[in-house]
């Protein structure tokens, strides 16, 4: 019999636990795991290559290891008067949150969440012994300042989790409640932006609150508005000193050169890149709108997905729609379903194929 594993003397708090992983299927239409289904712009795609192609050159050294650069062009993207000093970066957003629960979070420290919200703070929490909390939602998963106020004295966490706009219902969480999330708790108080680019426009971002309040993070990914989930990029914005302590954690060299190359690269051609933010949002407005007509309430959304209900089987739902050549989510909410934006013709093919359905 193969060896497991679980045969393996590993941790006893891993025992039980499975990895993490959305359907990886290849598909007509993806819209599960919400990434940005337009492709990057060929004359953006062209300098990022270039800057690929450089850094190849200098491939035989160890890659800038303070990504110097990067920060500062990072900085220059979110503004709110931000510096280099002010950002860190990872690959990928869950490594910075990995990098995170190192440093601020372990054994004999608690992290307080408010599911159901993005699965893998929770996964991260777990593989880095800090104990999982979690608080209860109002109506319609959204997040008032009172029942934060009120999970956060009870529970006393080291750190708090606020996913906004959160995933999977895709609900904002107003200023006011993270304000009030801040002064109640003792810890660190991370508001997880990933899909901040999707708010409505001019809708400040907690960026805002950032000045005066050292243990505020904010956490942001360039895979969903900057198309650009392939590359592994996430980073956060804070105070300097947040960005000292997680040079404890982080292993030498975390960010490749080619991976800061990219970067760059993309960064460079922002408002080419976020070009098409607006018409995933209109693809976003599309799906709340049709989807009530076909029967199936929907909660609203600030992200570039929608969390639908009136949905009789889920698990039965999911196949049928993949025998169509479609992948959306089934994010074990009873009833309910997520699905991505995605272009105009796939969003288009979804919208049929579950009317088709019934």
């Amino acid at each position: 019999m193969p060896l497991s594993f679980r045969d393996l003397p590993i941790r006893d708090d891993l025992r039980g636990l499975t990895p993490y992983g959305a359907p990886q299927l290849h598909v007509p239409v993806a819209l599960n795991v919400n990434e940005n289904s337009h492709p990057i712009p060929e004359a953006v795609a062209h300098d990022i290559v270039a800057g690929l192609a450089e850094a190849v050159l200098g491939i035989n050294r160890y890659p800038d290891r303070e990504f110097t650069a990067l920060r500062e062009s990072l900085a220059g993207y979110l503004g709110h008067d931000l510096t280099g000093e002010n950002i860190w970066a990872a690959n990928g957003s869950n490594e910075v949150l990995q990098q995170m629960l190192q440093a601020f979070g372990g054994p004999d420290r608690t992290a307080l969440a408010f599911p159901p919200t993005y699965s893998m703070h929770s996964i991260i929490a777990s593989i880095t012994g800090t104990r999982w909390v979690t608080g209860e939602r109002d109506a319609d998963y959204e997040l008032s300042p009172e029942t934060v106020e009120r999970w956060i004295k009870k529970t006393d966490p080291d750190i708090v989790f606020l996913c906004s706009p959160n995933n999977p219902t895709g609900t904002p969480v107003s200023l006011e409640t993270i304000e009030v999330a801040y002064a109640a708790t003792r810890g660190i108080l991370i508001v997880d932006e990933a899909y901040a680019e999707f708010m409505p426009a001019g809708e400040p971002s907690a960026l805002t609150l950032l000045p005066g309040r050292e243990r505020l993070v904010v956490s942001r990914t360039m895979s969903k508005a900057f198309a650009f989930a392939g590359a592994r990029l996430g980073y956060l914005a804070a105070d300097p000193s947040v960005a000292d302590a997680l040079r404890l954690v982080r292993l030498p060299y975390h960010l490749s050169a080619l991976t800061q190359a990219a970067s760059l690269a993309a960064l460079a051609h922002a408002d080419e890149m976020l070009a098409m933010v607006d018409d995933i949002r209109g693809q976003r407005d599309r799906l709340l709108e049709e989807l009530p007509r076909l029967g199936h309430p929907v909660l609203r959304s600030w992200t570039n997905f929608v969390l639908f209900g009136g949905v009789a089987d889920p698990s039965a739902t999911f196949e049928a729609l993949l025998q169509r050549g479609i992948l959306i989510r089934d994010i074990g909410i009873p009833h309910h379903m997520r699905v991505t934006a995605g272009t105009e013709q796939e969003t288009t093919q979804f919208l049929a194929a579950l009317a088709e359905l019934g």
